[in-house]
């Protein structure tokens, strides 16, 4: 990892947890997450879709179904996965389907890929947690695809997107969002 110092792909110690988010352009994802006390790595990669070993030109064309994704691996003990998903839900805007922005296409929907039951369990609750708040706003239902990360396979995207806004750090970050809070949840 070119922030990090940390490898990509593991392994990791006992007791970090891994989320994939996919909430845009991973670029500008990337650069939100690294940032976070208690992230031990991040990547950018393409998950969601039905074609083995896709290349970002094929993921771009939208035949392939993948989006495209981060990998968060972090340290629960520091960065609570309540907070991690603080930040998913207000970095970007959940009801636009499969756009970001000006960014349109199937790789640019929002998807969580869990990788335990309190993951679900807590994407599921901050998630209607967040529907409430934008509904009450006037915004559409979140149209954000929700599945185990285990019925997908995450591809690690190509060098050049790794850390990407690191090594070019006026490069391009697209993220709508709705400019509203999710609130603490019990």
């Amino acid at each position: 990892h070119a922030v990090l110092g940390s490898s990509l792909t593991g392994p990791w110690a006992a007791g970090t947890d891994r989320i994939y988010l996919a909430m845009g352009c991973f670029w500008g994802a990337e650069e939100i997450y690294w940032r976070l006390p208690g992230v031990l790595s991040t990547s950018a990669g393409y998950m969601g879709g039905i074609s083995p070993n896709p290349t970002y030109e094929e993921v771009c064309t939208g035949r392939t179904g993948h989006t495209e994704a981060i990998s968060v691996t972090y340290d629960p003990a520091v960065l609570s996965t309540y907070e991690l998903l603080k930040v998913f839900w207000e970095n970007h805007d959940p009801t636009q389907g499969y756009q970001q922005g000006n960014d349109v296409g199937t790789q640019y929907r929002s998807a969580i890929f869990y990788t335990n039951d309190e993951q679900r369990d807590l994407i599921e609750r901050t998630r209607d947690a967040y529907a409430k708040v934008i509904s009450d706003r006037g915004y559409p239902a979140i149209t954000t695809q929700i599945g185990p990360a285990a019925e997908q396979i995450y591809f690690l995207a190509e060098d050049y997107h790794q850390q990407y806004l690191y090594k070019i750090p006026n490069g391009y970050r697209c993220h709508a969002n709705t400019g509203l809070a999710l609130p603490a949840i019990s």
